[in-house]
């Protein structure tokens, strides 16, 4: 058939467009396939143990028998008692609190920790990299860890500096960096801090004989100059670029940022509008990168009003009042987890044990809700792509696809669902489920 357009014109015209979609592929290489942590807790540096971990478990535990002992306890602690998952719920959270309380801990030296001495923070420092190394060793650490260091301005670089110096070197000396180490980095203002930061993480690499880039960081998300800076840009879609390769995640601070916009403290909460209007500046900044997200902290916190002491036990009205505040406090966490997952994060902060309860039971509630709906529409939705594919039709509606995929994959990783559960849902097989990629599951059936 005739063509107007010349053959060696396409040529001459389409190099610079490809080297344009070239530069976007790199740009947005898509989710990384690694598991993404729930949670992170954070906990001052000064309270770091190589126990720690199994005794958050343990009071996360105890709180879950005292207050919510069985399904029907749980469902009027947190206004779901019509959840058709509620029995399953209660017995994903047990189980969930005994193999693995806390996926992820950050050992803070800011906010948590406070301005104190230079010799009290130095031993500090010293202190938590040899906890963390007999953590390691005892099999007592979480999956994820990391430290919060402080700000990189200039009242505070040179300590932050050194702390982290302090604590990297003491942790190679004593064998090593942990797994799915990552350090964070709060109250970014000027990209220039992160810059800084890069180049420090390159030279720790090369005097303590580290892996080039094996130095991961977090960006906080928590002041109104990161969302949009002086020029009337926003520094976070040039964090990526910035970081060469090492920003593995965006966390939310909800509090220094309402502060930081003159919020009253009455009014500042996750789900305020001025929180919601940057953190879908975060989406837009870190769609299609391998970046993960995480939402802000709840800070009512699940904390019983009276104390039972040894030869003062409570009475009868005492337990009552502590109830409630636990069931209450809960309810308002449960609330923001939900809300944190309708808005597409997966992530978010707690700050005490007792809220893995809730923390655990609205990723539950929230995954298992619609899971067998979307199963079905899974499943028939790859039986018509497949077939589609194979008599030559076009099927174009892959992010769908991908969309219910991710969903099941979400599922998994909360630990709301099995694997044996998603496969017999979706019909998919176990390699299918694992390359976590609809596009392939489709080649491979064409």
């Amino acid at each position: 058939m005739k063509t107007s357009l010349d053959p060696a014109y396409l040529r001459e015209a389409g190099a610079a467009l490809l080297e344009a979609n070239r530069g976007f592929a790199r740009a947005y290489a898509g989710e990384g396939s690694g598991r993404q942590p729930v949670h992170t807790v954070y906990g001052g540096a000064q309270l770091f143990s190589a126990d720690l971990i199994p005794k958050l478990g343990r009071v996360a535990r105890s709180a879950l028998e005292e207050y919510a002992a069985d399904p029907e306890a749980l469902g009027r602690a947190l206004g779901i008692e019509q959840h058709p998952a509620l029995s399953r719920i209660h017995e994903r959270i047990r189980a969930k609190l005994e193999r693995e309380p806390v996926e992820d801990f950050r050992i803070d030296f800011e906010d948590g920790y406070g301005s104190r001495p230079t010799a009290e923070e130095d031993g500090h420092a010293i202190a938590v990299a040899d906890a963390l190394a007999e953590a390691v060793s005892a099999n007592t650490a979480p999956v994820f860890i990391g430290i919060r260091i402080k700000p990189l301005n200039e009242e505070m670089q040179a300590r932050s500096v050194r702390t982290l110096d302090l604590v990297l070197t003491r942790l190679v000396e004593r064998g090593g960096l942990p797994p799915n180490w990552v350090i964070t980095i709060p109250k970014i203002t000027e990209l220039a801090q992160v810059a800084f930061a890069v180049r420090l993480f390159g030279q720790l690499e090369k005097l303590l004989g580290l892996d080039p880039g094996s130095l991961h960081f977090e960006a906080m998300v928590e002041t109104p100059q990161i969302v949009l800076d002086r020029s009337g840009r926003s520094i976070l879609p040039r964090l990526l670029e910035a970081s060469e390769g090492r920003l593995r995640g965006a966390h939310f601070g909800t509090y220094d940022f309402t502060a930081g916009l003159n919020i009253t403290a009455a009014y500042q909460r996750m789900q305020h509008p001025a929180c919601e209007f940057a953190k879908r500046m975060m989406q837009l900044a870190f769609a299609g990168t391998p970046v993960w997200l995480s939402d802000g902290s709840t800070t009512i916190l699940p904390v019983p009003i009276h104390r039972d002491e040894p030869g003062n036990p409570l009475r009868a009205e005492e337990q009552t009042a502590n109830a409630a505040a636990i069931h209450a406090a809960w309810r308002l966490h449960y609330d923001d987890v939900r809300h944190s997952l309708a808005g597409g994060f997966y992530q978010g902060w707690d700050l005490h044990p007792a809220q893995l309860v809730s923390r655990y039971a609205g990723l539950y509630s929230f995954f298992l809700e619609g899971i067998d709906a979307a199963g079905v529409r899974l499943r028939n939705f790859v039986g018509k792509a497949a077939q589609a594919t194979l008599i030559g039709e076009v099927f174009d509606d892959a992010a769908t696809g991908q969309g219910l995929l991710n969903f099941f994959l979400r599922g998994l990783n909360s630990g709301a669902i099995t694997e044996a559960e998603a496969l017999e849902m979706t019909g998919l097989t176990p390699e299918e489920l694992r390359g976590r990629s609809f596009t392939r599951i489709m080649r491979a059936r064409a």
